[in-house]
């Protein structure tokens, strides 16, 4: 099978988009995670774009493991910048399993996207029992075996937690990341983002996603952080989630619903040979 596609990223946070629209590419769970893999092509997530009637297109999302994620805020934004090249407009409406996202494009590849009204509900995360989502009190260790206890659970699409700690260089991601995302609590599993305050306009994060891992950047994350951190008293409705390679900044409206902007990359055609 060989196809042609398109390779884009936001802030680092990269995707495979393969158009349906026009040619019916169908693919098996291991080729998409070959396609995922870094030792041949390589993204966090893989996107195929499909036909909608009604409104620019129809978007399906898969990590890199093959299991699909219920959102994907980077990967939504880079989609309409895709189809605003193509069709002109400068508002793109979608959908997705989350639902209707609709984003705004802007000059300099700047992209904005409503993500939505978060769910902090137990079993909306959703969780395996009824706790305070607030604060679930789960226990982390930094890398000189201090505990920390604590983690907000948001869900924007796909559940998050979110730990607010003083020096997130003190902690390792790695270890914590898919221990905390197969907890037994998750029985979706989880995203795991470990938060520091900067100021009160400013956070620096480190995102570990369910089934892709260690990423650069993670929009659903940013979203998640900003709403933790405004219902904890962290913030107000505007803030910036700074990641390795730049920052988005989101805006919570007076609906409570979440808006992330920030930079995508131009669009790289690609040669895909299974």
């Amino acid at each position: 099978m060989e196809f042609n596609a398109f390779k884009m990223d936001g802030l680092g946070n990269d995707f495979v988009i393969i158009d349906q629209r026009y040619k019916d590419i169908k693919l098996t769970k291991d080729q998409i995670v070959k396609i995922c893999d870094r030792k041949f092509i390589g993204c966090d997530q893989l996107i195929f774009i499909k036909k909608n009637i009604k409104i620019d297109a129809d978007l399906e999302f898969y990590n890199s493991d093959g299991s699909k994620p219920g959102a994907c805020g980077n990967g939504t934004r880079c989609v309409a910048y895709f189809l605003s090249k193509e069709n002109g407009k400068k508002e793109i409406e979608v959908y997705t399993s989350s639902g209707n996202l609709k984003s705004k494009i802007f000059e300099k590849n700047l992209v904005e996207t409503e993500i939505g009204v978060p769910k902090t509900k137990w079993n909306e995360i959703p969780l395996s029992k009824e706790m305070n989502t607030k604060n679930l009190n789960i226990k982390i260790l930094d890398k000189n075996k201090n505990e920390f206890i604590g983690g907000t659970a948001v869900n924007v699409g796909n559940p998050h937690i979110i730990f607010f700690v003083n020096d997130i260089e003190n902690y390792n991601i790695k270890e914590i990341g898919p221990e905390i995302e197969k907890d037994s609590l998750f029985p979706e599993k989880c995203n795991v983002t470990l938060a520091e305050k900067i100021n009160d306009n400013l956070f620096k994060v480190k995102v570990w996603e369910r089934g892709a891992g260690l990423t650069k950047a993670c929009g659903t994350a940013a979203c998640a952080t900003a709403f933790a951190a405004n219902i904890n008293g962290l913030t107000k409705s505007k803030t910036d989630i700074e990641f390795a390679l730049g920052n988005l900044s989101i805006f919570i409206d007076e609906k409570n619903s979440i808006h992330m902007k920030g930079p995508v990359s131009e669009i790289k055609e690609i040669n895909v040979k299974l």
